[in-house]
């Protein structure tokens, strides 16, 4: 596969990824604002259907299964807290102030990390970043007066956090099928440990919801975060967190085409800026590349 080629296979992969990343907060949105299901049953199912998807992938290819006990503690980890955290989170905030603390969150420690990883960065990437955050707080900032939640702006602030955190773990992914696994196996230990925790009365279970909770875990999760950790070694950590804020906007795209919702002014506009701020970061990276070689 030449250069060309190989940039086309990473610009498709990556869409893939951040289209199914969108998927799920439409999903996880369907499920826990109409009651179908529960938080933690709908995180339990996402995740255990996840991993049972997974390993019937590595199965397949490997021929045999496998459970690593010396690795991917932490990232198993911070995609249980991640999960866990967003689907509490949803339950008393709004969805566009959630949407806009997730993705904030998971920008200021993914810059942070980018500076851990001692990558440059110069005026046209901060602007871009500007340029596109600035983009997303129009979009989904509330227009009219709310209440915030603490608790579940606190629920909602450790799943950016700890997203960020898998998404920088997944920067040394060397195989990405076995790693997702991995992942998935670990993070349902966690959260199968983390019932103990739930008073029996708060879980409450419909088809509806549980289909629901499966399709997020065996579709949009399990293959889109496999192909996260596939695309994530090939591109710079600041790359990985400013193109994340492409998914509110395909999320509100996917609301008015499978929710009836409306196609606003405000979301032209946001998107325009949001794009725009995204191109002239990954330009601004590009150049900075090509001066080094």
């Amino acid at each position: 596969m030449n250069k060309e080629d190989s940039s086309t296979s990473l610009v498709f992969l990556t869409f893939i990824s951040i289209l199914f990343f969108a998927l799920n907060s439409i999903l996880c949105k369907m499920a826990l604002v109409s009651n179908a299901i529960d938080p933690y049953s709908f995180t339990f199912f996402r995740l255990f259907s996840a991993m049972i998807t997974l390993l019937l992938i590595y199965s397949f290819k490997h021929k045999k299964l496998f459970f690593n006990t010396k690795k991917n503690w932490l990232s198993a980890f911070m995609l249980f807290l991640y999960a866990i955290g967003f689907s509490y989170a949803y339950v008393n905030i709004e969805a566009g102030f959630g949407t806009l603390l997730l993705f904030g969150v998971v920008q200021v420690v993914m810059i942070l990390g980018s500076l851990f990883h001692k990558e440059k960065i110069n005026a046209s990437v901060i602007f871009g970043i500007v340029l596109s955050i600035g983009g997303l707080v129009y979009l989904v900032y509330p227009k009219e007066s709310f209440e915030v939640s603490l608790l579940n702006s606190f629920f909602m602030i450790l799943a950016g956090i700890a997203w960020a955190m898998f998404t920088l773990l997944g920067k040394k992914s060397l195989d990405a099928l076995t790693n997702t696994t991995d992942n998935f196996i670990k993070a349902t230990l966690f959260i199968s440990l983390f019932y103990i925790f739930i008073p029996l009365e708060s879980t409450s279970l419909t088809t509806n919801g549980l289909l629901l909770a499966i399709i997020s875990g065996s579709i949009t999760s399990a293959l889109g975060y496999f192909v996260w950790y596939k695309v994530l070694p090939q591109m710079k950590v600041l790359t990985a967190g400013v193109i994340q804020v492409f998914v509110p906007i395909l999320a509100i795209i996917l609301s008015v085409l499978f929710l009836d919702e409306l196609l606003s002014f405000d979301l032209i506009l946001s998107s325009i800026v949001i794009i725009s701020g995204i191109a002239i970061t990954l330009q601004s990276q590009n150049r900075m590349n090509k001066q080094k070689v």
